[in-house]
């Protein structure tokens, strides 16, 4: 036998499952009949030490994930972008939850989020498989059956976010906030995935992507955007905001931080000034900027920030960032961008956290 060729024929079906765990539609929310696109597990009232009216909901206990519970055609590797974005999102829900970081009713926002922008991939894919079965338009003024050339680089354009992985935004909900301060940094979309951008580390003056500084490592991450006169306003800003992370009994690297961790073992707080790294001097920051971690307490000088001045593009011009009032960017263990906030809005952040964090 010289060859043994194969070959095979792949049917294409847009399906997906109602749910993507065992609970029931009629035993999630607090309304009764609320399915997987309605529910939302946003607690009233909110504040630290807030009632969380979970009690009455069943807890997931069995998931599924990937090709499991949405299929679809191959097209633009949809598939496993999606799934590993399901295993991320469920992963370290699962571990906040294992770790006594979560309630357990976060373990609901799994299928909440996750089965709701598969649906909107399997209306895109419809049409997407549909572009690339049909033959290409032949003749002009509509005189041949097919797909314009044209229309088909129109789609795939618009739909570049999509394809790339990157198209994914979540509603908000307990884990997710609402869009009003979106205006203090309209490149960090609330409910999308954080967008990176080229900054310079002060401390060595090292060139690297913003986005490279959160690992997978199941901690929040806290961006600090300074407003224009932060790196030298002791009262405001970047300066009031570690204060009260690390002064104040509401704050949630107090509440959340078990004694015996690394202060930023939960809350990985960053910061970016708008000034050149010569400009900053890296002795003055607070000391939350410059923790001491480990076993030797050895200070951590990675944390701290400031523009590309020289190469370019000004992270905040890039990411919409206001020059004047600077903005906090709360981002999730998954990497998605979970809020924005002004950065005196110490107690929305307290509350934010409150609402699905358990206290140490």
């Amino acid at each position: 036998m010289k060859e043994v060729p194969w070959w095979s024929v792949y049917e294409i079906g847009q399906r997906i499952c109602d749910k993507y765990d065992d609970v029931p539609a009629n035993q999630v929310g607090s309304q009764g009949n609320a399915g997987p696109s309605q529910v939302s597990l946003t607690p009233a009232g909110g504040g630290p030490g807030a009632a969380r009216p979970w009690g009455h909901l069943q807890l997931p206990r069995v998931f599924i994930a990937g090709d499991a519970c949405h299929t679809h055609s191959p097209k633009a590797g949809q598939g496993m972008n999606f799934s590993m974005q399901d295993t991320f999102n469920l992963g370290w829900k699962l571990a906040a939850v294992l770790r006594k970081q979560c309630a357990p009713e976060l373990l609901h926002t799994y299928s909440a989020e996750r089965q709701v922008v598969a649906q909107e991939l399997i209306d895109f894919d419809r049409e997407w498989a549909k572009m690339f079965s049909d033959r290409p338009k032949q003749g002009t003024g509509g005189q041949s059956e097919g797909i314009d050339p044209k229309e088909f680089q129109t789609y795939f354009e618009r739909h570049l976010r999509f394809t790339a992985g990157m198209g994914t935004r979540y509603r908000p909900s307990v884990i997710c906030g609402e869009a009003t301060h979106q205006h203090l940094a309209t490149g960090f979309v609330v409910g999308e995935r954080f967008h990176s951008a080229p900054v310079v580390r002060i401390t060595d003056a090292r060139p690297l992507q913003l986005g490279h500084a959160g690992k997978a490592d199941g901690r929040w991450r806290l961006y600090a955007f300074a407003g224009a006169n932060d790196h030298v306003n002791d009262q405001a800003g970047v300066r009031a905001l570690c204060r009260f992370l690390e002064a104040s009994p509401d704050s949630p690297v107090r509440r959340y931080t078990r004694p015996g961790q690394d202060i930023d073992a939960v809350f990985d707080l960053r910061a970016i000034f708008q000034q050149g790294h010569r400009e900053l001097a890296i002795e003055s920051m607070p000391a939350l900027l410059l923790p001491r971690k480990g076993r030797y307490g050895l200070r951590d000088y990675e944390k701290v920030f400031c523009p590309d001045l020289k190469d370019g593009p000004d992270v905040f011009d890039l990411r919409g960032i206001d020059r004047g009032r600077g903005a906090l960017v709360v981002v999730r263990p998954d990497q998605y961008t979970a809020h924005v906030l002004p950065l005196d809005a110490h107690q929305d952040l307290a509350a934010f956290f409150a609402r699905f964090m358990l206290p140490n």
